[in-house]
């Protein structure tokens, strides 16, 4: 079914373009998703993922990426750890990821990473992902996979940029955002 916009509407709309400068709909509208084939926003994420200290293999969980937007020349990848405990413990960061790739693959992390696509240093001191390992008796843990579509093809960080100075470089390039939340306790 095809609805029709009235002239008025229309008028209406040109009129708020052409006087505001304003577009009707922005490029931080579009509904970029990140998802997992491993759990649901939400739910636990799978131990096979954790550090081997808590009984997993820390290999990097499979993410798969669709509807992004228009423009996007990158993105940029972040695993953060919010629980007070943590303060923000960085798990994973991935920058200048190219435009073409729609996901990473289980156990991508420093083996089989997108061509010129760079892994920052994690909290635990070393590039790459490093999985959940919460200390015990701290309740359950949200690990929060943030996408970045960006509007550079390079965010040329060094490797030990830490978070706030990636969120701050980042914050001027973001097209669209999608963020994933696991849990994990013990």
């Amino acid at each position: 079914m095809v609805m029709k916009m009235s002239s008025k509407v229309f008028s209406w709309l040109l009129i708020l373009v052409l006087f505001t400068g304003e577009s009707v709909l922005h490029a931080k509208d579009v509904t970029m998703i990140l998802f997992s084939p491993a759990f649901s926003d939400g739910k636990r994420i799978p131990v096979v993922y954790t550090r081997p200290a808590v009984g997993g293999n820390n290999i990097s969980p499979p993410l798969s990426w669709s509807d992004v937007p228009e423009g996007t020349k990158s993105f940029a990848l972040a695993v953060i750890d919010p629980h007070p405990v943590a303060r923000n413990w960085v798990h994973w960061i991935v920058v200048d990821i190219s435009p073409e790739v729609e996901g990473l693959s289980e156990g991508a992390s420093g083996k089989i990473m997108p061509k010129n696509s760079r892994e920052l240093i994690n909290s635990f001191g070393k590039p790459g992902y490093g999985g959940p390992q919460p200390p015990s008796g701290t309740g359950d843990h949200p690990y929060v996979f943030t996408l970045y579509a960006l509007d550079v093809v390079s965010l040329d960080l060094p490797k030990d940029t830490n978070l706030s100075q990636f969120l701050e470089v980042l914050q001027k390039h973001i097209l669209a955002e999608s963020s994933l939340t696991g849990y994990f306790g013990r």
